[in-house]
């Protein structure tokens, strides 16, 4: 980046920073640039700053961040999600022990899981953790600390860690947003943590999106394409790679 767009983007997060919003404008006025300036400065920048409406706010300030209700989520693009459960279970082998990530994406996958033999299964979403529980032959390892009810996950400052201590094979992350160079993202800043430290420990790291995701940014960044060994998507779309970048394998459900 530039110097002068750091210096931009660096005034700009500091008038933010007891919270509000900053008109268009009023950004372009304060760093004496124009308003098509300003929003390059953001569409290269780490993503802290966002428009919305019109106005420049925090990424971070949760008024302004998007809601996610996993009610909602619960039947959108379900048929897409199924398609890409099942390949997803094509990479599991009896005895894995696996990190299943939350939200609505990877659901269909705990009823894929029966006839896979002796498994773990490592969680922190409680809508993933009622549907393996009952599972013949699968162990269920739910990890616990203050629960949100909108994602129905559970968020403890140590979870990070404690999910690197485990051996984990093969860690399904989803994900609400996807961009080939600003790379992969969620709506929950508590939601990082878990699923950063899933990338570090699991042998190896498997991304399922359906097409909905993918060109998508949201507020809470967690890992980069490159983190991930298997992105599966759906047959007809195409990922765009950074030219020269590493990648993922893509793989089409």
């Amino acid at each position: 980046m530039n110097p002068r767009r750091a210096q931009r983007l660096t005034r700009l997060t500091d008038a933010l920073s007891r919270g509000g919003s900053l008109r268009l404008a009023e950004a372009a006025r304060l760093c004496g640039v124009s308003e098509m300036t300003v929003r390059r400065d953001l569409a290269a920048s780490d993503g802290s700053l966002m428009l919305m409406g019109g106005h420049l706010v925090r990424a971070d300030d949760p008024r302004y961040a998007p809601a996610y209700d996993l009610a909602a989520q619960q039947d959108s693009h379900y048929g897409a999600k199924r398609r890409l459960c099942q390949r997803a279970a094509d990479f599991i082998e009896p005895g894995d022990t696996l990190f299943i990530d939350c939200g609505t994406t990877l659901m269909p996958l705990a009823g894929l899981l029966a006839d896979k033999g002796e498994l773990t299964v490592v969680t922190y979403a409680l809508n993933v953790a009622n549907a393996v529980s009952s599972l013949p032959g699968v162990r269920l390892v739910l990890l616990g600390g203050l629960y949100h009810g909108s994602s129905q996950t559970f968020a403890d400052d140590g979870m990070g860690e404690a999910i690197r201590r485990l051996g984990i094979n093969r860690a399904f992350l989803s994900a609400a947003g996807v961009h080939a160079e600003r790379g992969v993202s969620c709506f929950h800043f508590h939601e990082v943590a878990p699923k950063q430290g899933a990338i570090a420990s699991a042998d190896q790291r498997l991304l399922v999106v359906d097409e909905s995701k993918l060109g998508v940014i949201r507020p809470a960044y967690f890992a980069a394409l490159a983190d991930f060994d298997v992105v599966i998507t759906e047959g007809n779309t195409r990922l765009e790679l950074p030219k020269g970048a590493p990648g993922p394998r893509i793989t089409a459900a």
